[in-house]
């Protein structure tokens, strides 16, 4: 067998670092979300809904990777809360498209300004190159399916 290039100490190393890391990085959108009776599924299905502007519920069944009745759950209480409006695809009409409305979209940014500040002061700490680092790394830990889906705008 080859020697590993990492030893089991340095993997573990790395492992709670990411495993904390994201922790903390989502407790702060856990606390806003739990004060609605809602969760990183939630969460999740907001942010990409978002970031799409309108996504089909097929496209976005595949981006979170999760089943249908998972998705349906969690797009009902989406719905029920008035977050997320769901209508009919005008090109196949047994499809639904998503689109988050004015209080999903408020909600979504809220989230995200949470995000953002622990990010941004992680990053300072981590120096000029950290950014880069971040990027570089993570964009490495995906599957590729998941590289091709991530926006490329910085």
């Amino acid at each position: 067998m080859a020697d590993a290039f990492m030893s089991d100490f340095a993997t573990r190393a790395i492992a709670e670092r990411l495993f904390f890391g994201y922790r903390a990085f989502t407790g702060d959108a856990d606390r806003v979300l739990a004060s609605r009776g809602l969760g990183r599924a939630h969460h999740r299905a907001l942010y990409f809904i978002e970031r799409a502007g309108s996504i089909p519920v097929h496209e976005l069944l595949a981006t979170l990777g999760i089943t249908k009745q998972a998705l349906t759950r969690v797009l009902r209480e989406l719905m029920d809360a008035r977050l997320v409006e769901r209508r009919r695809d005008p090109t196949d009409g047994r499809r639904g498209i998503l689109t988050l409305t004015d209080a999903g979209r408020a909600l979504e940014l809220s989230l995200l300004h949470a995000q953002r500040a622990r990010i941004e002061s992680a990053l300072q700490r981590a120096g000029p190159s950290g950014s880069a680092a971040v990027h570089a790394f993570l964009e490495a830990l995906m599957e590729p399916d998941d590289r091709e889906r991530i926006g490329t705008t910085l």
